[in-house]
């Protein structure tokens, strides 16, 4: 008997048992990062701006090459694009947790988002390409579901017990083992693929579209700071939209685009997309800002502010399940509008109780805020599969991914922006100091250090200016969430409400992509 007998074989259920689990270090590594921001900020004195970025890198590299790593996986090979992003995700990991500054640990988290995206689309292709016939199928993509699923909702708790026991550094370093034994399992258990025809490279409208998003993102976080309408925030918007519009007509001239943008002639494709982009930017986005408020507002600790998150992140993960039974009670696109009509109630019902610091009406907001999510969740991929021919349902997979990642770096740039002018506001109108230094340490989750810094007779109530501050303005930014998703709410029912299908129904296997998370 050999060593070989002992280690996993090439077969479907080692296929399905690695390719989940590289997608599920992505969605714990996504979440992981949000409860240690706190400490990242007091360990590289780093800003509320420089915080958004430590998030916005990672998915702004992510979003910016989904569509161009899935044509690298099928050309290229997906057993040798899932080795090369496990490579590339483990060597940033270390690059994370070894960094001094700011803009080393971003360029770091840039280079990550770009392996996730490999490591991503890979993954999908190579459970698609494995599972053919249509019942396991279903149960290959349940399986793959539960799995991002239980990534998801540990992903807070054991985030806030590393930071605490380990140090936030350790966040990124614990990658290593577990790259390191999934490169082994990749490399035993996956055999190669190719698709032939698949789309060739893009270059030119990767750079359009990653530098445009760049651009935006870039005014959104720098907005607050150098003012809405200064000539810096301005300009960057405006180069950003200029190279946006650049790739839409760099897709136009393209024999095999990228993006065909002919499936937005549809309004039932458009408004299943949009319904995608809502509940990003309304919802899943949540998981970057609550545990700053847990932290700021509340005093928590990082392990508190994860178990304080669970009733989103659980509700968020039993609602899937009981969107199927509405969707048959329900026209097509009803289950998008009742998720997010409730991720638009959840958001109000929590701003209004994010000034009063009181834990049980803001549980209560995020039990109903995960609720609308975890049905947008079950259901947003679905709809967009549903309204295109079955020839297309990978470039409109490719699409619906890109879309809830853009979506979510413009939202933390966006609603960040919302949270930083109005706590800056409000801790310049009272009556405790609130020079810059103060302001940003509120601004990062660090209001209780920023309270110690000054004179001992101050510290009582500059403390409690500084949760007070912060919990208003994290309520400002929860109002303008429930607008966003109630707004996108009208637009989805007017969009989708009698438009026919392309496609026989949306009730049939849960699609490649059906992500649960981050």
């Amino acid at each position: 008997m050999s060593l070989s007998d002992f280690l996993p074989q090439r077969r479907p259920v080692w296929v399905l048992m690695t390719a989940s689990a590289v997608c599920s270090l992505i969605v714990l590594d996504t979440n992981i990062v949000a409860v240690s921001l706190p400490a990242i900020a007091r360990s590289l004195n780093a800003g509320f701006a420089d915080l958004e970025w430590v998030v916005s890198a990672y998915m702004l590299a992510f979003a910016a090459c989904l569509l161009p790593a899935g044509s690298i996986a099928d050309r290229w090979g997906r057993r040798r694009t899932m080795l090369v992003g496990l490579v590339g995700f483990i060597l940033a990991s270390l690059a994370c947790g070894a960094a001094e500054t700011t803009t080393a640990m971003n360029i770091a988290r840039a280079i990550k988002g770009v392996g996730s995206a490999l490591l991503l689309t890979s993954a999908l292709a190579v459970i698609g390409h494995t599972f053919h016939e249509e019942r396991e199928r279903m149960r290959a993509w349940s399986f793959w579901g539960g799995c991002m699923g239980l990534a998801m909702t540990i992903a807070p708790v054991f985030g806030g017990i590393v930071t605490a026991w380990l140090g936030w550094r350790w966040i990124f370093y614990l990658n290593l083992p577990i790259g390191l034994l999934l490169l082994t399992l990749v490399w035993r258990c996956i055999d190669e693929s190719r698709d032939p025809q698949a789309a060739r490279l893009d270059p030119l409208g990767s750079l359009c579209f990653s530098a445009g998003l760049f651009g935006v993102i870039w005014a959104l976080i720098g907005g607050s700071e150098a003012g809405w309408t200064s000539t810096a925030t301005l300009g960057r918007a405006g180069a950003g939209v200029l190279l946006l519009m650049l790739f839409i007509v760099v897709e136009l001239r393209q024999q095999r685009p990228m993006v065909d943008l002919a499936l937005f002639r549809s309004p039932r494709f458009i408004g299943a997309v949009l319904a995608m982009f809502g509940y990003a930017t309304s919802a899943q986005v949540m998981m970057t800002f609550l545990p700053l408020y847990m932290q700021n507002a509340f005093g928590y600790t990082s392990v508190g502010a994860g178990l304080a998150m669970l009733p989103f992140a659980i509700s968020m993960v039993i609602w899937p399940r009981i969107g199927p039974w509405l969707g048959r009670h329900l026209p097509m696109h009803g289950v998008l509008v009742l998720g997010l009509v409730l991720v638009g109630i959840g958001n109000a019902l929590t701003a209004l109780a994010a000034p009063t610091l009181y834990y049980g009406w803001v549980a209560l907001g995020m039990l109903v805020t995960g609720a609308g999510a975890g049905l947008l969740n079950g259901d947003t991929q679905k709809n967009i599969m549903a309204c295109v021919p079955r020839t297309r349902t990978g470039m409109a997979s490719g699409i619906s991914t890109t879309t809830r990642f853009t979506g979510i770096v413009l939202a933390v740039g966006g609603l960040g922006g919302v949270l930083a002018t109005r706590t800056r506001a409000m801790l310049d109108s009272g009556t405790a100091p609130a020079d810059a230094d103060f302001v940003q340490r509120v601004l990062s989750g660090d209001a209780l250090q920023a309270a110690l810094a000054l004179p001992p007779a101050l510290r009582d109530s500059a403390l409690a200016l500084a949760r007070d501050s912060f919990a208003h303005g994290f309520a400002s930014l929860l109002g303008a969430a429930a607008i966003v998703a109630l707004l996108s709410a009208l637009a989805v029912h007017l969009l989708m409400r009698e438009q026919p299908l392309s496609r026989q129904s949306a009730r049939g296997p849960r699609p490649a992509a059906d992500w649960v998370g981050p």
